[in-house]
């Protein structure tokens, strides 16, 4: 039986010569007179010297600047490191392929709204032009806000690119949100331009958002123009008094790009907003540029004329890594609508129609696929090389199911970031070994550690994760944050100089890590702490239980498990004590709750995550209202029966 930490894939010799990690580490003994040995001493030399590391990568992967930079790192301060200082470039430039790459598929679209199309790097850079020029008639320049309640559909990064190209700011919110998680959001960026969908398909329902798209209008005053992007019914569902995209792009223009600094913000990306206005995150073009860069193609070891496949929504930040594997001279599958319809096999059989060398899934998902029977196996997956997972922990469980599915060749890579770097922070590389149930290793260049509550590195016990240095795409600001006040109280406030992450993780001695939660949600029971992931690992193996969520109450230390059962099954004093006594044995006995509940649903967030501090404060007497917007739940109802709870127990 497998266990935590087994080895299940073991770096074949070929790869130090084939992957691109391996051709870097070449180039670092041809062109720096560095001869590492491994990927341990690679590391180490990438956080011990960042001037060398990323004046490095700037080298290797031929970054076009309009103006050099001055030196790699002008400050090391943090907050306020200052990278590559007096140069001037634009990461649209380098979205868009080579000239050898013009006939060459970029993107892949599938759609429940539309039928399937694709576009060449050739096609690609013709809409850019045109949308540019588009924008331009709008009067759109460097730093007026470009925003979209748009889905994930090539006109969504046509648009992006080109308003970057301009130097302008890119923001985006899909069409499932309501209107108050827009204007939360966008309203924050006072923009210029919005682009528009008045509807999507979900399965096979339609869903009419013109009326959700008039009230975002009335309440961003300082919008000049909408552009209608006809969709799902567009033609006859038109939203008013709009600019139409065919309008917009009428008019072939020079494909030119704005030479902007390296910190010139990019895209502002937003937090969940479950406890408070949502951070406005601000990147910058170089961060972005240089660590997507670094990511998928030392990482995820992403070729030119490879192909990524990773359903994603336009509000998490894993729509900026998919789009961004252009910048490999590789083609992305863009995929709308409701990920697991008609069944959860649909993504499988799309990666068998599209042939994706790197397909990237949802530990959740494949939790859920393994617990429902799917059988990728059975199909033609034969083009995987790897795949990638990211936003939740994946249990042994999960590793052990996609290598009995997909074979023992394909490099299963789980890592952990976040919305904040817009990147990862652990996670496996091509040379190091894949173990069960954890992410193989610290990504390069990022210096991160396990600290105690006193704020000492430890390894082989659960702290919070940080970054002791900085990194090209830490945050360059929060939008409209006077003197940094958030920003510095988010990151700094508990480890001066120290960027707290918000993670619970524990590294082991060879440097691989487990992410057992937010470290705002765990668990404190009897003054150890415990991370909630492994508690649903074991929750979740119950055939009879399809979601659960659990809280604990400091007050009187009450550990409250919420579970979603099958239908047709109740929760009786048998099915409860069965879920303690396995708690018990499989974890300890501080793990088992003082009280199960059943529940229609786990409330989660758009991009899956569950709502585990949002529903303790509930529970702790906060108004809902207060805690979340009803609207970024996958589920708006899913919440009430927590409310209802904590009604219950407020008059108990």
């Amino acid at each position: 039986m497998t266990t935590q930490g087994d080895v299940l894939w073991t770096p074949p010799a070929e790869l130090r010569e084939q992957s691109e990690l391996g051709r870097y580490m070449r180039w670092l003994k041809e062109h720096r007179g560095l001869e590492l040995a491994d990927y341990d001493a690679l590391f180490q030399w990438s956080i011990d010297d960042l001037e060398g590391f990323w004046g490095s990568l700037w080298e290797f992967f031929e970054i076009r600047a309009h103006q050099p930079y001055e030196r790699v790192l002008g400050s090391h301060e943090m907050p306020g490191a200052e990278w590559f200082p007096g140069a001037r470039l634009n990461y649209a430039e380098h979205m868009l392929g080579r000239d050898e790459d013009l006939g060459r598929v970029a993107i892949i679209a599938r759609s429940q709204s539309r039928g399937p199309s694709e576009l060449t790097f050739r096609e690609l850079r013709e809409q850019v032009a045109r949308a540019r020029t588009g924008l331009e008639r709008l009067g759109v320049g460097p730093g007026d806000r470009v925003v979209a309640y748009l889905p994930n559909i090539p006109e969504t990064l046509v648009a992006y690119l080109a308003a970057a190209s301009l130097g302008a700011v890119w923001a985006t919110c899909p069409p499932e949100f309501g209107v108050r998680s827009v204007i939360q959001r966008l309203g924050q960026l006072e923009p210029k331009v919005l682009l528009a969908v008045s509807g999507y398909r979900w399965g096979d329902r339609f869903v009419d958002r013109r009326e959700q798209v008039a009230a975002v209008r009335e309440e961003l005053p300082s919008l000049e123009a909408v552009v209608h992007v006809p969709y799902a019914d567009g033609d006859a569902q038109p939203l008013p008094d709009t600019l139409r995209w065919g309008d917009l792009l009428r008019e072939s223009g020079p494909l030119e790009f704005e030479p902007v600094p390296f910190s010139h913000p990019l895209c502002v990306l937003f937090s969940s907003g479950t406890t408070g206005l949502p951070k406005a995150i601000v990147h910058g073009h170089g961060g972005i540029l240089l660590e997507h860069l670094k990511n998928s193609v030392l990482s995820w070891d992403v070729r030119p004329g490879d192909r990524l496949q990773w359903f994603t929504t336009t509000a998490w930040m894993m729509w900026n890594a998919l789009v961004s594997i252009l910048l490999c001279r590789a083609s992305i599958v863009m995929i709308e609508g409701n990920p697991g319809w008609p069944d959860p096999g649909f993504q499988w059989r799309l990666a068998e129609e599209t042939r994706p060398t790197m397909l990237g899934l949802s530990p959740a998902f494949v939790l859920a696929c393994r617990k429902e029977g799917v059988e990728p196996g059975k199909l033609d997956l034969s083009s995987i090389r790897s795949v990638g997972a990211a936003g939740s922990p994946l249990p042994v469980e999960g590793y052990e199911w996609l290598y009995s599915e997909l074979g023992r060749d394909v490099f299963v890579n789980l890592g952990s970031g976040g919305t904040d770097v817009c990147t990862g922070i652990v996670q496996g590389y091509p040379l190091l070994p894949v173990y069960a149930g954890e992410m193989s290793g610290r990504c390069l260049g990022v210096d991160t550690a396990a600290y105690s509550p006193g704020g000492e590195p430890v390894v082989g016990e659960l702290g919070e994760l940080v970054i002791r240095q900085p990194m090209p795409s830490m945050p360059v600001c929060f939008w409209n944050d006077p003197g940094d006040a958030r920003y510095r109280a988010t990151y700094f406030d508990q480890f001066p100089g120290v960027f707290r992450f918000g993670d619970w993780i524990m590294f082991t001695e060879r440097g691989s890590s487990v992410i057992t939660g937010r470290s705002d949600a765990t668990l404190n029971r009897g003054g150890v702490r415990l991370g909630t992931s492994e508690l649903y690992s074991v929750i979740e193996e119950f055939d009879d239980v399809l979601d659960s969520l659990v809280v604990h109450m400091e007050a009187n230390d009450e550990l409250l498990l919420f579970v979603v059962l099958r239908p047709g099954v109740e929760l009786d004093s048998g099915l409860s004590e069965r879920m303690k006594s396995e708690l018990r044995t499989a974890l300890s006995p501080r793990h088992a709750p003082d009280e199960i509940i059943a529940v229609p649903a786990i409330p989660r967030t758009l991009t899956g995550k569950k709502l585990e501090l949002p529903v303790k404060r509930i529970l702790g007497g906060t108004p809902v209202a207060e805690v979340v917007s009803r609207d970024m739940l996958v589920d708006p109802a899913s919440i009430e029966p927590f409310a209802d709870y904590a009604r219950a127990r407020a008059t108990a």
